[in-house]
């Protein structure tokens, strides 16, 4: 099987950007990764496509046994079958015609074998379809059909009153959902380990090499640091599942949810990575062959392959290539960028628009999620407009339809959505009983808290309704979009061709106002988030929260550092203007003053 012709991939996101962007896209070579939260949306989605392409379609109920795994397979089986019969008419399409074959060589990275073979077929003169033909049958592959899923979200669900297994939960039944379908690719996930669902895993023997050391289904953890890939990694190897790939992406420029660091950042994160992955490799095959005897498995010869990718705020070419050289990644990922190319994702128009003419101000990290994890989003979303209006006319929260981010068990052992009206209300209620004992301030400070959490369930997903004019019942959400901050500098919508020619350094699709360079980005936005840690806690300063904030500044300074070295030995036209930064980043911290414990003083 040939390895992927394209060094970059589109990550999940958000529930409806990516939900068909393999349908769109994976005939051309590239990966993109579909999120399987949201068995509702892909049921929807699953009709849609059904529709389009004349398949027969069968709905798949809720008053099915295990709908939602049901769903979630017989939606990637539609998708699988849309994808390779789309990539088989494409290859045809390529040996047939001349200006489409110019067109797609003019989409590939300029050092792939591919391009350059395929530009000598068309340069000896009379080109024989027939070559052509038999290159394709052997060097083009399909971009991959890969899922994600977040691992937090993983609800209890229940009968009535009634409890049901653990396999029934959110996360596990998606699981279910994907390993039993017809895919061959990987299963991205998120937000950190859920040692119950990664346990899950061992129930699949996708998931295991067979006689020939090949992974039907394969793991990809996305991290934020090497110390989470070893452990992660090795918990996994333990039960005999090798992870196929790390994919790490910076803890805050990034789209969604945002996770934050302890001040280590993307270049440092990545270097330790490059100087260890042999290491790596070699200490959890030897996890992993212990693992696999114990099941009275085949143990592999060698390891298994093993890919390092990265992802979160690049923006060029320049960028692109520096992390595929410096870094030796295996793939780029580029995620808000393709929000604004229709060929690549569902978005519908009037947030496309929003999105295309947002500035550095309108992006901003947001206490949104019910998760209780800062959320990279926009503002003058339609979301934000209805939830206000409702908060304005005393109807604050959603109406909960979909209940998956229902995970707090605050107020009963089936969890709540803490952007819910049920909760909001119970909340609201405590907080006016309360009113005569705190000020005005911490009154409205606190209110807005309760009200400002938004239904991602159903925001994240409406963009695709609108976009394929279906039909939305229930309250009236609007759409929620997660962009990262590098959303500021891309401002109009741009062909799938221009954006792949954009990516290998053959054209641009930025804007014309000043764009920094990604460390940097990166690197003021940590500073930002430590200044503002320190500026808006509001009880009493802990020993341990000294601590933190200690060890994050100086991992902020040994990553200055680090850049400063890594900047004078490779030099680009972006060398001077990084050095400039990192010396203003390295004086802004050292006036950032952690707090002091207050002492304590006994009278006797």
């Amino acid at each position: 099987m040939p390895e992927s012709i394209h060094t970059f991939h589109i990550p999940v996101m958000g529930l409806a950007y990516t939900i068909d962007s393999p349908i769109r896209v994976a005939h051309y070579g590239i990966s993109s990764v579909i999120s399987i939260i949201d068995d509702e949306l892909m049921e929807k989605m699953n009709s849609f496509y059904c529709k389009k392409f004349n398949f027969p379609y069968k709905e798949i109920s809720k008053k099915t046994q295990d709908y939602r795994a049901k769903r979630i397979t017989s939606y990637l089986n539609l998708v699988d079958t849309i994808v390779k019969e789309k990539f088989s008419r494409f290859k045809k399409e390529l040996a047939e015609s001349k200006s489409a074959l110019e067109s797609f060589i003019a989409t590939l990275p300029n050092k792939s074998y591919i391009k350059e073979e395929l530009s000598n077929l068309m340069n000896e003169g009379s080109v024989r379809k027939d070559d052509i033909e038999n290159f394709l049958g052997v060097y083009l592959k399909a971009g991959d059909v890969d899922v994600n899923i977040m691992t937090k979200v993983d609800k209890d669900n229940f009968v009535k009153s009634e409890q049901l297994p653990i396999e029934f939960n959110d996360a596990h039944a998606s699981l279910r959902g994907y390993a039993k379908s017809n895919l061959n690719s990987s299963v991205v996930l998120s937000a950190g380990m859920n040692p119950r669902l990664y346990s899950y895993f061992e129930n699949f023997k996708d998931f295991f090499p067979d006689k020939n050391n090949q992974l039907k289904k394969k793991i990809v953890l996305k991290v934020s640091d090497y110390r989470s890939a070893i452990i992660q990694g090795k918990f996994l190897a333990k039960k005999g599942l090798w992870v196929s790939e790390y994919r790490i992406e910076s803890g805050l420029n990034c789209g969604g949810h945002a996770f934050a660091t302890d001040g280590f950042l993307l270049g440092p994160i990545l270097e330790e990575f490059k100087s260890k992955k042999a290491e790596l490799i070699q200490d959890t095959h030897n996890v992993l062959a212990k693992g696999l005897i114990q099941k009275g498995l085949v143990v592999p010869e060698k390891p298994l392959g093993l890919k390092i990718t990265v992802q979160g705020g690049v923006g060029t070419a320049d960028e692109h290539e520096f992390l595929l050289e410096n870094y030796q990644v295996d793939s780029v990922g580029w995620g808000s960028p393709f929000l604004l190319v229709p060929e690549a994702t569902s978005v519908d128009k009037k947030t496309r628009t929003l999105l295309a003419n947002a500035m550095e101000k309108d992006l901003y990290l947001s206490n949104i999620s019910p998760l209780g994890i800062p959320f990279n989003t926009i503002k003058g979303t339609t979301n934000e407009y209805h939830r206000q209006k409702r908060i304005d006319n005393n109807k604050a929260g959603s109406s909960c339809p979909k209940k998956y981010l229902a995970l707090s068990k605050e107020l009963g052992a089936k969890g709540i959505c803490t952007a819910s009206k049920k909760y909001q209300d119970v909340k609201l209620q405590e907080l006016q009983a309360k009113r005569c004992e705190v000020s005005q301030s911490t009154y409205q400070n606190t209110k807005a808290k309760i009200t400002e959490k938004a239904c991602l369930c159903v925001g994240l997903a409406n963009a695709s309704f609108l976009e394929n004019d279906i039909k939305i019942k229930g309250q009236e959400q609007g759409v929620i979009i997660c962009p990262g901050p590098n959303m500021a500098y891309f401002d109009s919508e741009v062909s799938l061709s221009k954006m792949m020619q954009h990516i290998y350094g053959n054209g641009s699709v930025l804007s014309s106002m000043y764009r920094p360079n990604m460390f940097m980005k990166e690197l003021k936005m940590y500073v930002d988030y430590l200044k503002n840690e320190i500026e808006t806690i509001s009880e009493e300063v802990t020993t341990k929260q000294i601590k933190k904030w200690e060890a994050f500044k100086s991992n902020l300074f040994d990553g200055i550092l680090y850049y400063q070295d890594l900047f004078l030995t490779y030099l680009s036209p972006e060398s001077a203007s990084i050095q400039n930064d990192l010396l203003f980043f390295k004086e802004e911290l050292t006036t950032v003053a952690i707090p002091e414990m207050k002492e304590v003083s006994f009278k006797g």
